[in-house]
């Protein structure tokens, strides 16, 4: 990668990782915020999607320390929503997760051709990004609804 593609990568690595870390706080404050019968399954579902984006963003991070750049210390997008409906939290997940997915994309675009590196590392987030929408959308879904929730 020339210098221009190295800056870009950084780029895009460094906004996934603001994705990330908001995940970090979007899920935590979630987890806090369920009430009810079904609590502690969700509570746990949220709590580890916390900590996977945790991973993820660290990840994030050290492929842009390999490619020479400084890993950012902003943070993506926190709006309270003053919604804590089970529903309202499980879309607010779909959208932030659609967001993530569109980044991990964003970087497999620009690294095609220039980085197999970065080219495998998009690929195989954007498999665990896609299966991870499929679960919010299956969660999002009735009892017996087989098709695909859509807002």
């Amino acid at each position: 990668m020339d210098n221009a593609q190295s800056k870009a990568g950084i780029d895009a690595l460094n906004r996934i990782m603001e994705l990330e870390l908001a995940g970090v706080v979007k899920y935590t404050h979630y987890s806090l915020m369920v009430y009810g019968y079904n609590r502690i399954p969700i509570v746990s579902w949220l709590k580890a999607n916390a900590d996977e984006s945790l991973a993820h963003a660290h990840k994030a991070g050290e492929l842009v320390t390999l490619l020479g750049g400084h890993p950012s210390l902003k943070i993506g997008t926190l709006l309270e929503t003053e919604k804590h409906d089970i529903g309202d939290i499980l879309r607010e997940s779909l959208e932030h997760e659609k967001a993530a997915l569109a980044a991990y994309y964003d970087l497999l675009k620009m690294a095609e051709g220039h980085s197999v590196l970065l080219e495998e590392y998009a690929r195989e987030m954007i498999v665990q990004e896609e299966l991870h929408l499929d679960e919010v959308n299956k969660m999002l879904r009735r009892p017996g609804d087989t098709r695909a929730f859509t807002p």
